[in-house]
């Protein structure tokens, strides 16, 4: 495990006999007295956990109170969707020369030079780096990133490591013949890899399923005509995937394995697009290009859709504004997004779009774009490197949003 803080911080002493101690990460500064959860009964710490999580202004804050004690940490791991969390991520930028997709022909990343740095935008003076454990394969493919993992594989091996601490999972072998990493596959968790349901997903031609905890892989068949998995996304419990052809597929377990294609109204034809999961409601951004062409920052624009399941097909229906939101999107649509409410307790901006984009510039990392205003330029180039046209590439990690397993319950 390589951690790196780049800025000393002050260690607070608890003398409370209930306190349990704090690990090397949540050495954080804290304040006001530390009441442990186990003083308290289920329904009064179901409800002082949201309240008191509600507050939170960072993920650093959210270490400070998981650090209290052993109770308070534990009942975090109970605690719904991320999603509803009123904190924004953490940013991800590769450590080392900048190297844009597609440059060259599709390689396996050296693990042994794979290292990262985290910025956080609510902490803009505190930022730490990580790498990928010194015992790792020599050499992977990059297939996404999901509830705090990034996920590699290479032939009939496959990674995950903890994007916050640097521990790593290594499942079981993989089918041989998976062509996941030739052929630009991606790879999902469904749920915080502590659940009992927690499954890992990888997919190219067919999909191949570990139920976490067991020995062996399952293979499913895609009916997905040959066509890539483009996105995969967690909402409401089911898995919901969308192809290179902009199809929306709900992917079911039980009694078995099955996928069903979502009928929705076609009323226009998404370009670059993102799906976004925000509370009880599933988005789409889609880049849109005016007339003006891809040559200037004004002819881009996002726009906003909100799936409507009420009616039979669905229907996207746009949106005019955010209102108390703001997302969080990064290029490569294999890594996660994010919904962050009352963004301004943080310091950001409601009715805001956060793009993590490449750049060569180390203090550029992301781009704040407000619903309705132009694109930037440097971020439109960003996204034509990971055009619906073009397969992600499997040999370079990229700017990304992540959420550290610690706020899954997990780590």
């Amino acid at each position: 495990m390589t951690i790196q803080y780049f800025r000393e911080v002050t260690t607070v002493e608890r003398t409370s006999k209930n306190a349990c101690p704090a690990s090397a990460s949540t050495s954080l500064p804290l304040s006001g007295p530390h009441v442990c959860a186990d003083l308290l009964d289920s329904l009064l710490q179901e409800i002082l956990l949201h309240e008191i999580i509600a507050l939170f202004d960072s993920f650093h804050d959210f270490l400070a109170f998981i650090g209290t004690c052993c109770s308070w940490r534990a009942a975090v791991s109970t605690f719904p969707s991320v999603h509803t969390f009123s904190f924004p991520p953490l940013h991800l930028k590769p450590d080392g020369p900048y190297v844009h997709p597609h440059s060259g022909p599709i390689k396996p990343i050296p693990l042994s030079n794979c290292k990262w740095q985290f910025s956080d935008p609510s902490k803009k003076n505190l930022s730490l780096a990580c790498s990928v454990p010194k015992n790792s394969p020599n050499k992977m493919h990059y297939l996404g990133c999901s509830y705090g993992y990034l996920i590699f594989s290479h032939k009939v091996h496959c990674l995950l490591v903890d994007v916050y601490t640097g521990s790593k999972v290594m499942p079981p072998k993989l089918p041989p013949n998976n062509d996941l990493g030739y052929f630009c596959g991606i790879g999902i968790l469904t749920a915080p890899l502590i659940s009992p349901n927690s499954r890992l997903l990888f997919s190219r031609d067919s999909m191949f399923e570990w139920h976490v905890g067991t020995n062996s892989w399952s293979e499913h068949t895609l009916t997905l005509d040959y066509e890539l998995i483009y996105q995969i996304v967690s909402f409401k419990g089911d898995i919901f995937v969308i192809d290179a052809l902009l199809r929306l597929h709900a992917i079911h377990f039980r009694p078995q394995f099955h996928m069903q294609k979502i009928a929705i109204k076609k009323e226009f034809v998404p370009m670059y697009s993102w799906l976004v999961v925000c509370g009880d409601m599933l988005l789409m951004i889609d880049q849109r290009f005016s007339s003006g062409g891809l040559g200037g920052s004004s002819n881009a624009f996002f726009r906003v859709f909100r799936l409507n399941f009420s009616v039979e097909a669905a229907k996207w229906v746009k949106l005019e504004k955010l209102e108390n939101y703001a997302l969080f999107v990064s290029p490569d649509r294999r890594n996660p997004t994010f919904c962050c409410m009352s963004p301004e307790r943080w310091g950001g901006k409601s009715n805001c779009i956060y793009f993590a984009r490449l750049s060569e510039d180390p203090d550029e990392t992301w781009t704040a774009v407000e619903f309705g205003q132009p694109v930037p330029n440097n971020a439109v180039r960003s996204m034509l490197f990971y055009d619906i046209s073009s397969p992600p590439d499997c040999g370079v990690l990229c700017s990304l949003w992540v959420f550290p397993s610690l706020v899954y319950g997990s780590g």
